[in-house]
């Protein structure tokens, strides 16, 4: 069935159905990964947006039963310029025509996914339409009225606290949209988990008794959870704290930093940040919209570590004296290298912890 992206701006995209036929509306974004769209498609980070793949052929191993990050498909809608109809692969259980359609989520295919991204990088992130429709006359007026929905967080994060055994140090986890992936990074390192909702007052995580505090990544803007930023900010020099993500824009707000919103942000495994210490450079996972603002950091106590090599915006922090430190990016491959797994080793030495093998 014909079908078209319509954006904001105007401009139209048409092309084919693909997952679930439909109608919807949402922020329209990239990700610039050659592979991991299984991973993309359930990562929290990417509730309330529509996200189009840069690299031409999504689809090719199909997907599986392990690599999903979350309980269900996250993003609102899914865009491709072709579709592989016949995936081929051991652990392949669907193909991603069937798994949008029945996660009900509405695709799109067969569109110049380059141009929409040359687009996108040239007047920013835009929200945009996938539609049936073959009358769109309106709809991009429609779209500069519509509001994005804002508080995403409570909508992908647990609700209820949960613990996952382990041989190390205690470590409570402020869950605002975390991806399995992540949680089993932190389990590799032996971490005794507790995950609380990203609602938990700092009293009741202090109950805890724990060792260490991670702060996890999730969707949307940090200023729209203003709670979870007070609770930090009680937290901070109580215990260790390790923030990746929403949870590293949340710990700069808490100390007194800012945050901004990105021309069109970072997704993708290929963004390259560099160690401003060491001046290595490793090559990352990231999935945002918003950045913390350089000139905010005066006064807060925190020094910039990482730098992304792109653009130049921050990407890791680190405190002058008190033991937290945070990165942008998501340092457990899920999808994308390896490079940033000390991270998790770098946490549980501060915290005196001890690593498995």
């Amino acid at each position: 069935m014909k079908a078209a992206l319509v954006l904001e701006n105007g401009l139209v995209f048409p092309g084919e159905s693909l997952g679930l036929t439909g109608e919807v509306m949402g922020e329209v974004v990239f990700n610039t990964g050659m592979t991991g769209y299984q991973e993309v498609l359930t990562d929290p980070s990417y509730a309330g947006q529509i996200v189009s793949m840069t690299y031409p052929l999504i689809g090719n191993y199909g997907l599986n039963l392990d690599d999903d990050q979350s309980q269900r498909l996250q993003v609102r809608g899914f865009i491709v310029k072709e579709e592989c109809e016949h995936p081929s692969n051991w652990r392949t259980k669907t193909g991603l025509d069937a798994a949008l359609a029945q996660a009900g989520v509405v695709g799109l295919k067969g569109i110049d996914t380059r141009a929409l991204t040359r687009s996108l990088r040239l007047q920013g992130t835009l929200k945009g339409m996938i539609t049936n429709r073959t009358d769109i006359a309106g709809l991009p007026e429609l779209l500069r009225e519509w509001q994005p929905p804002v508080h995403l967080v409570e909508q992908v994060a647990t609700s209820t606290a949960y613990t996952i055994s382990g041989s190390g140090a205690k470590v409570v986890v402020m869950d605002f949209g975390i991806k399995q992936n992540i949680l089993a990074g932190l389990k590799m390192s032996g971490f005794e988990l507790t995950v609380v909702p990203w609602d938990a007052q700092p009293q009741d995580i202090l109950a805890l008794q724990p060792q260490g505090v991670f702060l996890s990544n999730g969707p949307g803007d940090p200023k729209a959870v203003p709670g979870a930023v007070a609770t930090i900010r009680a937290l901070v020099g109580k215990m260790p704290i390790f923030a990746i993500c929403l949870g590293h824009q949340l710990l700069s707000l808490a100390l007194g930093g800012d945050t901004y919103k990105l021309k069109f942000g970072h997704r993708g495994s290929n963004q390259p940040v560099q160690d401003l210490k060491s001046q290595r450079v490793y090559i990352t996972a990231q999935n945002h919209g918003y950045a913390v603002d350089k000139a905010s950091l005066d006064r807060t106590g925190l020094e910039i570590s990482h730098l992304n090599l792109n653009d130049g915006t921050v990407e890791g922090l680190q405190h002058q004296e008190l033991p937290l430190f945070s990165v942008q990016y998501h340092p457990e491959a899920g999808p994308g290298p390896s490079d940033s797994l000390y991270l998790f080793e770098q946490f549980a030495e501060m915290i005196g912890g001890s690593v498995d093998a």
